[in-house]
């Protein structure tokens, strides 16, 4: 897996935390609630998205991830910032004049409910990428009796995303000593001829890597990832914290909603 770690292990940062020391399968139950906690919760309990932030900077502060971190990280999710910005545009019902703009009301509150709940989940996912070697995460989903198929999908996923990517990096070099530049939209064709032959040449390498294990005796079942990540009671109540902390946020902000109603 020493080619898996160029990238993928880029967003692991080491430390010696009380998060960071939880087992796997421990941080993989607690995000998972958490953001189901952050979905369920009325998008109209604006206050609740607050303490939601506030856990959320706890963990943080505790794992020891520099806030300048996740925030860049954060980047990966302006393509839906980008369109829950349109939605007040777009969307139909009651409008609003903001600034002597109409908006739509029923937009705002969607826009609101996509940025809110997909930033928070973004945050606890760079949290639990920060504070988690990939590999670790795998032996985590294997402990948690996770399908082997999908074990197996991500283990793939995680070895190989890095040669794709130096493949598609030499190409983009080739194209350059070739005088190649995207410069406008006429240069699409070039651009997506390559991402055919990048594909091609990917489906090519994983067939030539399944004969390569079929060959060495592979039967459709990968061997058992080592690793010790056992898990205490102490543990699991350690990091059932944050989650139990969100249900009750979110068990409140539906009361609160419920006698507004």
């Amino acid at each position: 897996m020493s080619g898996a770690t160029t990238s993928l292990g880029r967003l692991f940062l080491p430390g010696a935390t009380v998060v960071h020391r939880l087992p796997p399968q421990c941080k993989l139950v607690a995000t998972v609630a958490f953001v189901l906690a952050v979905v369920s919760t009325p998008r109209e309990q604006v206050w609740a998205f607050g303490l939601y932030a506030m856990l959320l900077a706890a963990v943080a502060a505790t794992a020891r991830v520099p806030a300048g971190v996740i925030a860049r990280r954060m980047a990966i999710e302006l393509p839906f910032v980008t369109f829950a910005l349109l939605m007040p545009f777009v969307a139909h019902g009651e409008r609003v004049t903001v600034a002597g703009v109409g908006l739509s009301v029923s937009g705002l509150w969607g826009a609101w409910n996509i940025l809110v709940k997909g930033t928070l989940g973004v945050v606890a996912s760079i949290l639990l990428a920060a504070t988690t070697e990939a590999r670790t995460l795998l032996l985590g989903v294997e402990r948690l009796r996770l399908p082997s198929l999908l074990t197996q999908i991500a283990t793939f996923m995680l070895r190989y995303t890095d040669v794709i990517v130096d493949e598609l990096r030499r190409m983009k070099v080739a194209r350059a000593a070739r005088g190649f530049e995207a410069r406008d939209i006429r240069q699409v064709g070039v651009l997506a001829r390559s991402l055919a032959a990048l594909f091609l040449r990917s489906y090519e390498r994983g067939e030539r890597v399944h004969l390569a294990m079929v060959s060495r005796g592979y039967d459709g079942r990968m061997p058992v990832l080592h690793g010790d990540a056992r898990a205490s009671g102490a543990q699991w109540a350690t990091a059932a914290a944050l989650p139990a902390a969100a249900a009750l946020v979110a068990a409140t902000a539906w009361m609160v909603q419920w006698t507004h109603l």
